[in-house]
């Protein structure tokens, strides 16, 4: 069974190489192709991989290439997670929204519009290569922004399926909390990518969750960047990045006294790779741990393994709307609870949203229709219309500056703005 890896030179390659080593039986792979441009990094991430594998016992070779064609031929699932223009360009979208007093994120707001414009094009032109190369592989895609990603993906009819981390560590976490094995606890997870709120948490089918708002409260509250109060008035516990949006005033003031999350992972980054390029390093370093993406190792062999294995069972991941949640368009991805077969992921049903979510769920899935718009049509204009729709930013005058500031910083990635 062989697996690609698109932006495998990532220093977080070693934490997927770890899960696929730890879970063997459930994904029992022959070749890891690493696929990545930069050799530079790619070489020493694809020597540790090869030394961890051999430490662990696994039978699995690693091909280090940076040819997508030939990383991806004949592999049954390819796995998405590049980053366009790598952590320069993540620095600018922390870090320009600012002086424009909007919220400095990677993924949400102007600087997850801004990777979208990045990431779409470069993603359909890796995807229609697996089509060429790979046509029955599925194509999981953990390239943020995941949601927009995914959307752009299975509109040029890919069969893909969005990955996050978000949920299995919420399972994870409620499960340390309580004492239980993580298999024991299922989630009542509903939204978009990177805008999720748990509504329930269910132990052995029985929802837990007041029971874990009042005792872990006040660390639920501090895990999520909010107030317990306010938690414990909405009654559910929301991603971190809700945090965004529910305090955007107070983030953007935290923001511009600190250094950028992107300054402080390449610090990691180039330290990382070092060990990397150590032949005597043969498991993964605790540095590692502060890198991010927890547990996305395991919920990425979980859903491989499903998929491959048609295995039936319940995970969280990003798909097409298609009627789950009414008030969206069908072709809108949303995250929610799936059951995962060797024909792709069908979401289970989903009680209806509270206005308080629902309204908001709406607003961020307007914004990315546009985004997508832009990342696939280009224009200044198309970038400021999906910035005047955002509910971080929506007003014209401030969405023109940025999409001018958007475009500048980024035209070298974006080939319609080099003309």
């Amino acid at each position: 069974m062989k697996l690609a890896v698109v932006g495998g030179g990532s220093t977080y390659t070693p934490e997927l190489i770890d899960g696929f080593a730890r879970l063997r039986d459930e994904l029992p792979l022959t070749e890891i192709a690493l696929v990545d441009p930069d050799v530079r990094r790619l070489e020493p991430v694809a020597g540790m991989a090869r030394r961890m594998l051999a430490r662990a016992g696994h039978p699995a070779g690693v091909v280090a290439t940076t040819s997508v064609e030939e990383g991806v031929s004949g592999a049954q699932a390819v796995l998405l997670q590049l980053r366009v223009g790598g952590q320069a360009a993540r620095d600018v979208d922390e870090t320009l929204p600012l002086e424009c007093g909007c919220v400095g994120q990677e993924t949400t707001g102007a600087g997850g519009l801004a990777k979208a414009l990045r990431t779409v094009p470069v993603v359909l032109d890796i995807a229609e290569k697996i089509r060429r190369h790979a046509p029955d592989a599925w194509i999981v895609d953990f390239t943020n922004p995941v949601g927009i990603v995914t959307r752009a993906l299975l509109e040029a009819g890919h069969r893909a399926i969005g990955l996050c981390n978000v949920a299995i560590g919420f399972q994870r976490r409620f499960a340390a909390k309580l004492g239980v094995a993580p298999e024991r606890i299922s989630l009542g997870h509903v939204g978009l990518n990177h805008l999720t709120w748990e509504r329930a948490v269910h132990l052995d089918g029985v929802d837990v969750l007041p029971r874990l708002l009042e005792s872990h409260g006040e660390e639920i509250a501090q895990d999520v960047g909010l107030t317990a109060g306010l938690i414990r008035r909405l009654g559910v516990v929301p991603s971190y990045y809700l945090r965004y949006f529910y305090e955007h005033d107070l983030v953007v003031e935290e923001q511009r006294t600190k250094p950028s999350r992107a300054a402080e992972v390449a610090a990691m980054e180039a330290t990382l790779l070092e060990m990397y390029a150590d032949p005597s390093v043969d498991t993964k370093p605790e540095l590692l741990e502060k890198r991010g993406g927890a547990f996305y190792s395991e919920a990425a062999v979980a859903l491989i393994a499903s998929l491959l294995g048609d295995r039936g069972d319940t995970q969280v991941v990003n798909l097409r709307n298609d009627g789950t949640l009414p008030f969206l368009a069908d072709d809108a991805v949303i995250e929610v609870p799936a059951r995962i077969t060797a024909t792709g992921a069908a979401a289970l049903p989903v009680d209806p949203v509270e206005p308080l979510f629902a309204g908001l769920v709406a607003h961020v899935t307007a914004y990315e229709t546009l985004a997508l718009e832009a990342a696939l049509h280009g224009g200044e204009e198309r970038v400021s219309d999906a910035l005047l729709a955002h509910p971080l930013i929506g007003q014209a005058s401030l969405s023109d500056d940025l999409a001018r500031r958007l475009v500048d910083a980024n035209r070298r990635h974006l080939p319609w703005a080099t003309t």
